[in-house]
């Protein structure tokens, strides 16, 4: 076997470089509560309990669920919108050919409402005109409620 020339080194160690010294971009998300200590759930998966850091892949749009007893639950959706070294054609160069470290940081804050029993006579009087208005959707005439 024969030894690569000047050329084909450079070409190995270019190669080498590109491999195992390339940069990477490493993307976490931070979910606080106020209070903390809710269940937290990032698009119908539970990432944990808040405040709670998460890695991820993509930028979009994300439902968000916070679940905390004594509280509302809260059902939301945030967008995390990429910066310009994740677009193309940018993401490669800082993808792969960037030499260092890229960290991508995001933390959103969700307050949480104290949960409140709803009253008894807004409930039925809220059934009710729901009521009225399946009767009118439908067109279809329901049978009087005896009292």
């Amino acid at each position: 076997m024969t030894e690569p020339s000047g050329l084909g080194r450079t070409v190995l160690l270019c190669g080498f470089i590109t491999v195992f010294v390339s940069g990477c971009v490493e993307r976490r998300l931070i979910v606080n509560t106020a209070p903390q200590g809710a269940t937290v759930i990032l698009n119908d998966e539970e990432i944990g309990t808040s405040p709670v850091t998460v890695s991820f892949n993509w930028y979009g749009d994300y439902k968000v669920r916070v679940i905390k007893p004594g509280f509302e639950i809260l059902n939301t959706h945030r967008k995390l919108k990429a910066p310009l070294h994740d677009t193309a054609p940018f993401d490669f160069f800082y993808g792969v050919l960037w030499p260092g470290q890229i960290i991508d940081e995001y933390e959103w804050t969700f307050r949480l409402t104290p949960y409140q029993s709803p009253d008894r006579q807004e409930l039925i009087d809220t059934a009710r005109q729901m009521k009225g208005r399946a009767a009118q959707d439908f067109k279809t005439p329901l049978p009087e409620q005896t009292k």
